[in-house]
């Protein structure tokens, strides 16, 4: 069987059990993603998109699902610390693709904001869950959105209202649970009212030794002059696969601030597309990966730059080791009209072996004359000169790679504004670079 056709004839034979353990605004755009999946099948990687990763290997395998949402047995709050130090949240659990609703924080959150199960949500209230729900998120598109939309159940939605600010960082802890090797299908719904400011930290984690395909599609709707910060962070094992699609929409004078990081993983894939609708809307993504053994890390954005004075910037640094395999290709693409745009996109690699492999592929599109835009990218090996600078003055060849690595990395991990966050991920690096898997303090998951 193909790997297409297993999720055809899944949906085909599942479709009523899926729709009853969901919500009517959800099930409204099944059928159309799955006829969009059913035509269109996997990109192979012969679509420039996809040249990099291969999707068709990454489905094949039957994996398991929970499509009868069974309850899964674990409390998070009793056995899973994820904390950075010094850094107050309001945190949240999504247990495989399912909104954890049995405890929730304690802390308030400014009145009129809702962070909460998208299912729950889009019963309560269809009428703002159907106003955004699979709007920026084309399933004719993309295969994976298309398979995500008709597959998932459940997932979170946050929303703040206009003019609010949420001073107290949203965190959101992604983990992975089973007894069998298993697939999920998460969404995330990011609503950003006129106005409004709200920084949120997705932190994914594996709990159990098994195999894991995780899909996620996240929309978010940042409005007039409002300020999102979002931050990614994935801890999760060799096992683990993660196809990640995000789609923002930004409104004029807004702020977007997106960082990535990819410290453990098995495969890896991330895409970000992100359109600067209004005039004078402001972007900046960042993203560093550290991977080694035969880990994949692949990251894929387009910056649609729609209306004038818009700015954008991109920073992605990878550190690949043993075998490791990175890819980036990002493209910004600035319509007719959008005059003034500013842009600068960089890529830097570090390949430790003569084994590891980086793919890189920079791109501008400019149907406009009158901009500031510029792309480069490099790969590259450690600095001997530099190395033996430093073996002169009594630092062993292992540690100062693990400070010039650390180094490297830094520059990515210095533009989060978040200072406790910043010194967290700074700490977790240098682990990372030491070979230390990281045991989060008072974790039971991670004994």
């Amino acid at each position: 069987m193909s790997s297409e056709q297993q999720y055809i004839s899944l949906y085909e034979q599942c479709r009523d059990m899926i729709c009853r353990h969901s919500a009517s605004v959800l099930n409204q755009a099944r059928d159309e993603a799955f006829g969009h999946f059913k035509s269109n099948g996997f990109e192979s990687r012969k679509v420039e998109r996809y040249r990099y990763t291969d999707l068709q290997k990454l489905f094949e395998p039957d994996y398991g699902l929970n499509l009868n949402r069974l309850e899964i047995p674990v409390n998070p709050y009793d056995s899973f610390r994820c904390d950075v130090p010094s850094l107050s949240t309001s945190l949240y659990f999504v247990v495989n693709d399912a909104f954890h609703s049995k405890s929730l924080p304690k802390t308030h959150l400014p009145e009129g904001v809702m962070v909460g199960s998208l299912r729950e949500t889009a019963t309560t209230h269809p009428d703002l869950i159907a106003k955004y729900y699979a709007q920026i998120a084309q399933t004719e598109g993309d295969s994976v959105t298309a398979l995500n939309t008709m597959l998932t159940q459940d997932g979170l939605f946050v929303y703040v209202p206009k003019g609010v600010k949420v001073e107290r960082t949203i965190q959101v802890i992604n983990i992975l649970r089973a007894d069998v090797d298993l697939m999920v299908n998460r969404r995330v719904l990011i609503v950003m009212e006129e106005g409004s400011e709200a920084k949120l930290l997705f932190c994914d984690h594996a709990a159990d030794d098994r195999h894991f395909l995780a899909t996620q599609v996240t929309e978010a709707y940042v409005g007039k002059g409002a300020s999102l910060e979002l931050y990614c962070m994935e801890e999760t094992h060799h096992k683990s696969t993660r196809v990640s699609n995000l789609y923002v929409e930004q409104q004029a004078e807004s702020r977007l601030s997106h960082n990535i990081i990819t410290l453990h993983n098995g495969v890896t894939r991330n895409r970000a597309d992100v359109v600067l609708k209004g005039e004078g809307a402001q972007c900046q993504l960042n993203g560093c990966a550290l991977a080694d053994k035969t880990q994949h890390v692949d990251n894929n954005t387009l910056i649609d730059h729609a209306a004038p004075l818009g700015t954008s910037h991109e920073l992605y640094k990878y550190v690949l080791d043993d075998n490791a395999t990175g890819a980036f290709a990002g493209k910004v693409l600035v319509r007719h009209g959008a005059q003034k745009t500013e842009s600068a996109m960089t890529n830097q690699n570090l390949c430790a072996t003569k084994t590891a492999r980086m793919f890189t592929q920079p791109m501008l599109e400019i149907y406009a004359d009158d901009v500031k835009c510029a792309h480069g990218s490099t790969v590259g090996q450690l600095n001997e000169a530099a190395l033996f600078y430093m073996q002169q003055r009594g630092i062993s060849r292992t540690e100062a790679l693990h400070l010039l690595q650390a180094a490297f990395i830094y520059e990515v991990i210095d533009s989060i504004t978040l200072v406790p966050l910043r010194d967290r991920l700074r700490y977790l690096v240098d682990k990372r670079l030491r070979g230390e898997l990281n045991k989060c303090d008072g974790c039971k998951l991670c004994q």
